[in-house]
């Protein structure tokens, strides 16, 4: 069994081991299992075989999702009808069967130990995983939204309250945005019922904001400490919380702009509207920062999640690698393999195009692994 790894401050961690996968219609992969090494698992191959697939078959289990496409139905395997993904892990010294499907025309069901879970919010945070691909710069190029979406995953993935408040505050917004279209709509106005929305938007707006907050208190240190272990100290770099409630309570930002929103029917105030600011050394590291700075950066953020995950679950997560040490230099390699040395992480998954490479970083950690050429 793989229980207990080791006390941290009078605090039992607990690993979570994928012991077994099986993938049915996945994507590009007709169907395929493996039976995984407790500590590291690597996929190897040409690009374009399903390395990173078989990640996000893994990442998929864990939050219900896939990490790269958002469209379920376009996970299925190109002319089939439906798609499986089939584990069996350990947690806690128990054994988990976990079964995630999706057939074309019918909602996505998983299962645990063969019952169907009512919502997937129950699921969530049963497998702890981090996940580090080169699809993370999406968090520098895009926009204020899939930053939202990395503070809310992480959360969430831990307080299923704060989940809740997320989609009670959603589906407020909703309304309160078809309310203010059928306004402009029919030329007419009802204050009365605005303000239920206005209400309700502003409850649980607030909350999350409040959580937003401590949770980035509680998260900035530990990801300064890991850009500073990755890049050496030689970058100032920032992670700052962008939010209008700063400056206001949200039913008074709600009461503020009601004009503006009639007008553009929408609602131009809230905690949607939050925002995580990159800088480095003072600017920001989407125009200032090179690609190897911007590299550290998110390898810090992805790193500074796995171990706030880590502190506040008592668990270790499950880290993926995707194409990382194609895409990094061999100080950061060095840096990463000194962290698996020293028991940082739990078990691994990592995929790369160069066997040979993979084979050589892995035998520097002299930990147990497997490779999987793909």
């Amino acid at each position: 069994m793989h229980k207990v790894l080791f006390l941290v401050q009078n605090q039992s961690i607990f690993i979570v081991f994928l012991k077994q996968l099986s993938l049915l219609n996945y994507k590009n992969l007709a169907q395929i299992e493996f039976d995984f090494d407790a500590k590291i698992n690597c996929f190897v191959g040409k690009n374009g075989v399903g390395k990173t697939n078989i990640l996000d078959a893994i990442y998929h289990l864990a939050y219900g999702k896939s990490y790269f496409n958002p469209l379920a139905v376009q996970n299925i395997r190109h002319g089939e009808e439906f798609f499986v993904i089939d584990a069996l892990l350990e947690k806690n010294g128990k054994e988990e069967k976990i079964v995630c499907s999706l057939k074309k025309g019918q909602k996505k069901t998983i299962k645990r130990n063969g019952k169907v879970y009512e919502k997937l919010s129950e699921h969530l945070g049963l497998i702890p995983l981090v996940i580090i691909s080169p699809s993370d710069a999406d968090l520098i190029v895009e926009g204020s939204e899939t930053r939202r979406k990395f503070i809310d995953s992480v959360i969430a993935t831990l307080d299923n309250t704060y989940l809740q408040l997320l989609i009670q505050y959603q589906k407020t917004l909703a309304q309160r945005n078809a309310l203010l279209k059928y306004f402009a709509l029919n030329q007419t106005f009802d204050a009365d019922n605005l303000s239920i929305y206005n209400e309700q938007l502003s409850n649980s707006g607030q909350l999350i904001f409040e959580k937003r907050k401590q949770f980035l208190a509680d998260f900035i240190p530990i990801f300064e400490k890991h850009h500073t272990n990755i890049s050496g100290g030689n970058e100032k770099v920032a992670l700052k919380y962008e939010s209008q409630l700063f400056e206001k309570d949200l039913m008074s930002l709600l009461e503020e702009s009601l004009q503006k929103d009639r007008i553009i029917q929408y609602t131009s105030a809230g905690i949607h509207k939050d925002d995580l600011v990159f800088e480095i050394d003072g600017f920001p590291i989407k125009k200032f920062g090179s690609q190897g700075q911007q590299k550290s950066f998110l390898i810090a953020l992805k790193l500074a999640q796995f171990e706030f995950m880590k502190k506040q679950s008592g668990e270790l997560p499950i880290l993926l690698f995707d194409d990382i040490f194609d895409k990094l230099d061999e100080t950061r390699v060095q840096k990463i393999v000194t962290m698996v040395n020293d028991a940082v992480f739990g078990q691994i998954f990592i995929s790369d195009t160069h066997a040979e490479r993979t084979e050589m970083i892995i035998k520097e950690t002299h930990q147990s692994y497997k490779i999987f050429p793909i």
